[in-house]
């Protein structure tokens, strides 16, 4: 996957005995072309089977083909249109804007795209995994498996 800051800032989480709070979401993050929100994960809090945060991909920007190995994602889109390029060799598409959930089943190869020269998407993501993007491989489009 494309090199990014993964740096989480440990100081930004509130443990209020049961309950953590990261104030305004936490510290920017990059990661393959989208800009997170730090959120919440393993990393930070402990968590042992998801991870959330906010995704944020500049105008034109794309989120590179890859696969989440072995867990689930969903996303609620809250600002954008974006457009899936998904399956084997990435052959099927299907378009998402701000409203839509999306639910992303386990090693199913994808690439996100903004559909839009002068805003962001920005979405709420959720994952089955406690690691983030740490078990998130590349995937070479011109692959049919």
């Amino acid at each position: 996957m494309k090199a990014g800051s993964d740096k989480i800032d440990i100081g930004a989480v509130e443990d209020h005995g049961g309950i953590l709070t990261i104030r305004g979401g936490g510290a920017r993050r990059d990661w393959n072309g989208i800009h997170y929100k730090q959120g919440m994960s393993g990393k930070n809090v402990g968590t042992r089977g998801l991870s959330a945060n906010i995704a944020t991909i500049p105008p034109g920007g794309v989120a590179y083909a890859h696969i989440h190995v072995g867990f689930e994602v969903i996303l609620y889109i809250i600002e954008g249109k974006v457009r899936h390029e998904f399956g084997d060799g990435l052959k099927q598409a299907i378009e998402n804007e701000a409203g839509d959930f999306i639910y992303i089943k386990p090693d199913v190869p994808h690439e996100v795209f903004n559909m839009s020269d002068t805003g962001p998407v920005v979405a709420f993501v959720a994952r089955s995994s406690a690691d983030e993007w740490d078990n998130i491989i590349p995937y070479d489009r011109t692959n049919d498996r």
